[in-house]
């Protein structure tokens, strides 16, 4: 069985250059999504958030795995994609202040074409069952595309993105303007990877 990973599939969209700031043309794609507001370090809001979309999406992939042989969906592996984030604020001085008790945001990870929308509506039936994961009932299944963006892979901690994020903005405004909502894609587990070594796509979407 051949496992799709389409993080090397749409390597433009999930695997950037950390070099230089680029555009990119980022079409529609189904996601799990849950809404919430307020620090992500202390939050149990998103870290339910954070349980609940990998629970539901893993749930999802085993469930298509092993899927009965008559089925279309039958013998597909894939791997889960990783977890993504858009931010924003009421007023956007919160993020230049540090103010993240005033952050919202969306938490979400995209589901791969294939995998069909009653499948995911059982997996959320069945992480629920099988575990306490009060953030599922905030859950949905929403298609999200962002249409132009800009976008540069950011390595090392999350509290030392600010210059990356210059460098973007920088980039939009030589070209067009900023709209939308900051987006990040967290590509790399951090519990087992020190900080310095932390990958996450930056982008924004522009006129």
């Amino acid at each position: 069985m051949v496992k799709i990973d389409l993080r090397k599939e749409l390597r433009n969209l999930y695997l950037p250059s950390a070099r230089a700031v680029v555009e990119v043309q980022v079409p529609a794609f189904t996601y799990l999504m849950i809404d919430g507001s307020g620090d992500p370090n202390h939050s149990p809001a998103y870290a339910e958030a954070v349980e609940a979309l990998f629970s539901v999406s893993y749930t999802a992939k085993f469930m298509l795995k092993k899927a009965p042989q008559e089925k279309q969906t039958s013998g597909r592996d894939y791997a889960v994609m990783p977890l993504e984030g858009l931010w924003w604020a009421e007023d956007m001085s919160a993020f230049r202040s540090g103010d993240r008790a005033s952050w919202q945001w969306t938490m979400m990870i995209m589901q791969p074409p294939f995998v069909p929308q009653s499948v995911l509506r059982q997996a959320m039936t069945a992480a629920s069952q099988k575990k306490d994961l009060p953030a599922i009932a905030r859950m949905r299944i929403e298609d999200f595309g962002e249409g132009h963006c800009a976008q540069i892979l950011h390595v090392g901690p999350f509290t030392a993105e600010g210059p990356t994020i210059e460098r973007l903005h920088a980039f939009i405004g030589e070209r067009s303007r900023l709209r939308g909502r900051h987006h990040e894609i967290y590509l790399t587990d951090i519990r087992r990877a020190a900080p310095a070594r932390w990958k996450t796509v930056l982008r924004q979407p522009m006129e």
